[in-house]
């Protein structure tokens, strides 16, 4: 369908939802008419791991119907280079501009710009509303205008600049939706995916949680640690899609007054740190922050095979230390693994087993729904010691201790670890020490925790100049 006037582009990319939307609310406002887009970019898609590619494929399904039910005609899913398909269809809708939620990451911002260069080509500009998180990337700089190299002085500086309100919410009366006519089919989507992809599931676990008497928004503060209490918000599949705003999570959590509100808001703001970091240095998707540690001795999978089957012992939830398995097992299953346990695996990783961070970051955006690069590498760097904290190297989390602090009952252990069920509680965190040695099929520790955190440290040295 085509319209005789001028029509608006609403290019959907992290943006998988209805409300609280800038950039459709300024596409509506554009328009005679709006078309929803979205683009299967070949190079995203053949980067994106598994999970990801089947969360993005319900997702978009879910968005299709969700248009649908305003009266709309749908998604157009078109596949393809940006950079040729978004100008093409733009031009045949007669659109004078196209409208975006701004995209921080490295690999966004260049697309985008070769997008806006073609679009400009046709006198058709690419308007960016609004970006994926509370506070853009590049907003917030220190008193000498530099980007802020550690979170401390940046959440103080993020709560000082406060947050916008929600965005108008659209009226399906005040909007006529086309359709482009020659689409790609969209694989089908995961069945067990479609009930929890999307806004309105998200926008529904989100409320329930919040008001939640067990295990909500109330236990947050004192159980968010604790992998089997489950306490967490789970808002990172949900934020990374763009199925909610964390300005909409934040609007929610300010009318709470508890320290339990203020710690999740401030999981948000280490969320906008990230992003801005990676922002102000896109190469540390793949080199550290701190640039010394390129001089850290690691131990090379491609290159030695015991090093290589310990990397594979590691991805597959089999080093013998309990809580490193049920982690690394978590995300097997679920592509999603609790924020403590997230921090001991990749600690074992790089310090108990001396493998460079980038091996495990690649496995974690393999395998996670929810993995998004400025999180994911900045994370990542934070636990190897080479990212923003000032001297993060000394923490080395023990796993057995981590274990027996946070998972004291074993709970989460015999949830994702059933060689283990069975295991008295005296011994559940380390069953090699059971009176008949470790169960059936569970391996025996395939280092020495003591001895490797001294390697680690001795390794350190190296860096320090010592």
């Amino acid at each position: 369908m085509r319209l005789d006037g001028h029509a608006a582009i609403w290019w959907v990319r992290r943006d998988l939802r209805l409300a609280d939307n800038p950039a459709l609310r300024s596409a509506i406002d554009d328009g005679e008419a709006v078309l929803p887009l979205f683009v299967l970019d070949p190079a995203l898609m053949a980067s994106a791991g598994q999970a990801r590619r089947a969360w993005l494929i319900a997702a978009l399904h879910i968005l299709d119907r969700d248009l649908r039910d305003i009266g709309g005609q749908g998604l157009s899913v078109m596949g393809g280079d940006p950079a040729a398909v978004v100008p093409r269809l733009a031009k045949a809708h007669n659109a004078q501009r196209v409208h975006i939620t701004a995209d921080f990451s490295p690999y966004g911002r260049s697309r985008d710009a070769r997008v806006a260069q073609a679009l400009g080509a046709a006198d058709i500009e690419l308007s960016r509303t609004g970006s994926p998180y509370a506070v853009a990337p590049g907003t917030l700089t220190t008193g000498s205008g530099r980007p802020f190299q550690m979170f401390s002085a940046f959440h103080r500086a993020w709560l000082a600049h406060g947050v916008h309100e929600p965005a108008p919410a659209i009226r399906a009366s005040e909007v006529q939706w086309l359709l482009a006519d020659d689409q790609v089919r969209l694989d089908d989507p995961d069945e067990d995916l479609l009930p929890l992809a999307g806004e309105m599931p998200s926008r529904k676990a989100w409320q329930t949680w919040l008001s939640g008497a067990s295990n909500g928004l109330a236990d947050y503060d004192k159980l968010h640690d604790f992998p089997g209490a489950d306490a967490t918000s789970h808002l990172s599949i949900a934020l990374r899609w763009g199925h909610l705003h964390p300005r909409t999570v934040l609007h929610d959590l300010a009318r709470i007054r508890s320290t339990s509100a203020a710690a999740l808001a401030r999981q948000i703001a280490w969320r906008d740190f990230f992003a801005d970091v990676l922002f102000h240095r896109p190469e540390a998707v793949r080199e550290p922050i701190r640039h010394e540690f390129n001089k850290m001795p690691t131990d090379d999978p491609a290159q030695v095979e015991t090093v290589a089957q310990r990397l594979k012992a590691w991805q597959q939830g089999r080093t013998g230390y309990p809580l490193v398995d049920a982690g690394m097992r978590q995300l097997l299953a679920q592509g999603w693994m609790h924020n403590r346990v997230r921090m001991v695996v990749a600690s074992f990783l790089t310090k108990d087993l001396h493998i460079g961070w980038w091996h495990g970051a690649n496995w974690f955006m393999e395998h996670l729904r929810d993995g998004d690069i400025a999180q994911n590498q900045l994370n990542w760097q934070w636990v190897a010691g080479c990212g923003t904290d000032a001297a993060p190297y000394f923490r080395i989390f023990n796993p057995t201790g981590q274990s027996e602090k946070f998972d004291a009952d074993g709970s989460y252990i015999r949830r994702y670890v059933p060689e283990l069920a069975d295991v008295p509680i005296e011994h559940v965190h380390t069953p090699w020490t059971a009176p008949d040695g470790v169960p059936k099929g569970y391996p025996e520790p395939i280092v020495v925790h003591a001895v490797e955190r001294k390697e680690a440290l001795d390794r350190y040295a190296v860096v320090r100049g010592r």
